[in-house]
């Protein structure tokens, strides 16, 4: 499979040349150049399967230039050794009658990042043998929250990297800045920066288009490249959790096979929703995908209008990994919807030059045919996560509760009850003042920082 960036240009690329690279010189993302479909047996067939194996196949689809061996490898060192700890590696739990929750924070930093971000490191150094590079890779890593820590925890000691990671120094939980301030290795490094994830993650895209200082970095062995979503390679391992839910909410009875099903999902910078979408374009049966947001709700806005804007506040919430206002991968979904890439780069240019674009009828028709926004305010978060845990004795984090009540809107608003799966990103635990204090327990640790 050949991979071709979203803003045009004539050149193809390998899977292993898209990893080590990340974004592409013209500024855009990398895409395949086209989804290979996907039959519901196969779908189904995954749930007999453990996690690493369903994983090495679905990344077989489209990393054709890494052999079976080398794919099973590294899905076995990503998800295997008792790194997560629940051995169904993502466990959906039934929670009401028509809605069951996708736990995707099992792994070592208690994030759904995990199920990307421990793979990743084996598919780049395995990359870079193929490209025959002889470098050293430097990872350059924008972080809102659970990003960091999780690409921190991946890239610890690999051989031939360094990464770098920048968070906003005062947007962020008490909890995910200490797991980033005390990460152990060699080639780690981490710094907060004054501003938000918007200022962290526009900072990185500009040294990544800085051809000089890349230049001068490769004149001493070193080349730039991506933990964040923008790289492919964090981003396809995240397909994988769609395919293994729907097969498993089968196998528990939830649904029949072939049936359409719902996801929602909290969205910041729209690469886990992104992957979903994917698997949709593959195959998967999908009815909806609720776009959730807190109360920076550019993209609930964005699906409502068809107007992307940039220019409002910015707020920090006890959500903080959502607190985002730039979402780079909607890029790569108006790649898919127009497939055009002059319209895309235009949209980007426009973006960047103006803080805002607007998308014709046709295209926002078409995103509004699979995607509804929703947006989240702090006290409606908060409530949610009180009453969820009242009624059904479920315990959720601030993300999660988003997702929650983002669903819970879109039934009120369309009477579609349909089946639906909510993404869980995060362990309670990671954001215990809030949850606490929703639940009417008392005060959590990250209420001031006990490390400090």
């Amino acid at each position: 499979m050949l991979f071709i960036s979203t803003r045009g240009g004539a050149d193809l690329y390998s899977s292993a040349h898209v990893i080590t690279k990340g974004l592409a010189k013209d500024g855009g993302l990398f895409v395949p150049q086209k989804f290979p479909r996907v039959h519901i047996d196969d779908i189904m067939a995954l749930h007999s399967l453990g996690y690493a194996t369903s994983a090495a196949q679905v990344l077989s689809i489209f990393l054709t230039d890494y052999t079976k061996e080398e794919l099973n490898a590294a899905a076995n060192a990503a998800y295997g050794g008792n790194k997560f700890d629940d051995n169904r590696i993502i466990p959906l739990v039934e929670v009401t009658e028509n809605t069951d929750i996708l736990e995707l924070w099992h792994g070592p930093t208690s994030a759904f990042k995990d199920m990307a971000l421990q793979i990743l490191p084996h598919l780049l150094t395995k990359a870079l043998e193929k490209t025959g590079e002889k470098i050293k890779v430097v990872i350059l890593v924008a972080t809102s929250g659970d990003t960091g820590k999780a690409a921190l925890e991946g890239f610890a000691d690999v051989p031939d990297t360094e990464i770098i990671v920048f968070y906003p120094q005062d947007g962020v939980s008490a909890i995910q800045k200490r797991q980033m301030q005390t990460q152990v290795g060699k080639n780690v490094h981490v710094f907060g920066i004054e501003g938000n994830f918007d200022d962290a993650q526009t900072g990185v895209k500009n040294i990544f288009n800085d051809l000089e200082l890349a230049n001068k970095l490769k004149d001493h062995g070193y080349a730039f490249s991506s933990a964040n979503s923008i790289n492919w390679g964090r981003l396809v391992p995240q397909i994988v959790y769609y395919f293994k839910a729907y097969a498993s909410a089968v196998a528990n009875g939830r649904i029949k096979a072939g049936e359409e099903i719902n996801f929602s999902v909290p969205t910041g910078n729209f690469g886990d929703i992104l992957a979903g979408y994917y698997a949709k374009v593959m195959g998967l049966p999908v009815k909806k995908f609720i776009c959730a947001s807190n109360s920076n709700n550019v993209l609930s806005d964005f699906i409502s209008t068809g107007t992307y804007d940039k220019k409002r506040d910015f707020h920090k919430t006890v959500s903080p990994s959502m607190d985002i206002l730039v979402s780079s991968n909607l890029e790569r979904l108006l790649y898919s919807i127009t497939q055009n890439s002059e319209q895309v780069a235009e949209w980007m240019k426009e973006l960047n030059e103006t803080g805002a674009y607007t998308v014709d009828e046709d295209t926002i028709d078409k995103i509004r045919e699979t995607f509804f926004g929703a947006w989240v305010d702090e006290i409606e978060t908060e409530e949610t996560i009180g009453r969820v845990y009242n009624d059904f004795k479920y315990l959720m984090d601030p993300h999660t509760s988003v997702a929650w009540r983002a669903c819970e809107k879109y039934r009120l608003l369309t009477s579609d009850n349909t089946y639906c799966i909510v993404l869980s990103t995060a362990s309670p635990y990671k954001f215990n003042t809030v949850v606490l204090d929703s639940i009417g327990q008392g005060i959590g640790i990250d209420a001031e920082d006990p490390f400090m």
